[in-house]
């Protein structure tokens, strides 16, 4: 099997991401092994633009985020914090406005999201596991929350986490703090996670297996399922099916809609149209605002 080249993404280099195509699939790595790969002041501002990088890319279908070396993702830098603290002004200031821009999901990112969880994922970590729309992990991998461990307060990550675990386990791993782990086994039972890859160095190639399938679906459809999706976690169960109902209804007359069926007839692989390019957004610039689902008002669209 031919090894799928690796094809930079974006128009400017990153120092503390690795944000690469191969084939239809972008990853996006934390790149910093050394420090647990935790979030300095720069990858707290590289973050936003990968994300953005990776959703404008016409030839990007689906995203798989995971670390380099032994370990996921460990957190805010507490190293730079404390030598450093002004380093990380600005993210405290989105902090306090609720204005975060660390994961797919806070920069309204359209494509299908994978994470990845190779090794330790911790604290602010868990932003990028509650708020993918797949979660695989390796055998070895482990979450855990030392916030209160370290005279902080949980609250963003594990609130995201509990709109998709039981309450429970969710608040044991936020009260525990550095003193108890979650195995990849028990994220699993949880419900955090939907496969455990064995052994662990197969997980990269298992993502991008994953990937590969999840890019041969229309990338419209994909779009619109996950908007529907994701809304239900916001909205009562009538507005949700409303929501979703608005969404079916805008991909009625989409050429993909009349793709599907003749390629299914013909016995082809289908010729799907990309995505268009984030409306307002330039390459290399952020995102409009649209930090994951939002209530709508009775029978609006999101």
């Amino acid at each position: 099997m031919n090894e799928i080249p690796s094809i930079p993404v974006g128009s400017r280099p990153y120092e503390t991401l690795i944000v690469e195509r191969r084939g239809p699939v972008g990853w996006l790595v934390f790149n910093r092994p050394a420090a647990g790969n935790a979030m300095n002041a720069t990858m707290l501002d590289e973050l936003e633009r990968a994300w953005h990088d990776l959703d404008a890319d016409p030839d990007v279908r689906v995203i798989v985020n995971t670390g380099a070396g032994a370990m996921f993702q460990t957190g805010l830098d507490v190293v730079q914090l404390s030598r450093d603290p002004d380093a990380l002004r600005v993210q405290a200031r989105r902090t306090k406005r609720a204005e975060l821009r660390l994961s797919a999901w806070h920069n309204g990112v359209r494509k299908p999201v994978i994470a990845a969880v190779n090794g330790l994922c911790a604290g602010g970590g868990l932003h990028f596991v509650a708020d993918a729309d797949i979660v695989i992990a390796a055998s070895t991998a482990e979450l855990l929350d030392p916030h209160v461990s370290i005279g902080q307060v949980t609250a963003y990550e594990a609130i995201a986490l509990v709109r998709k675990s039981p309450m429970e386990a969710i608040m044991r791993m936020a009260l525990a703090g550095r003193y108890e782990r979650i195995s990849a086994v028990r994220a699993r039972q949880l419900g955090i996670l939907s496969e455990i890859v064995d052994p662990p160095e197969a997980l990269t190639a298992r993502a991008q297996a994953l990937a590969l399938d999840i890019a041969k679906n229309s990338p419209a459809a994909m779009a619109a399922t996950k908007r529907a999706l994701w809304a239900a976690l916001e909205l009562g169960l009538s507005d949700a099916c409303r929501a979703g109902a608005a969404e079916l209804v805008a991909m009625w007359g989409h050429p993909d809609q009349t793709e599907g069926p003749l390629a299914f007839t013909d016995k082809r692989e289908p010729s799907w149209l990309p995505l268009e390019p984030p409306a307002g957004a330039p390459t290399g610039a952020p995102n409009p605002p649209a930090p994951g689902p939002v209530a709508h008002p009775e029978g609006a669209r999101p």
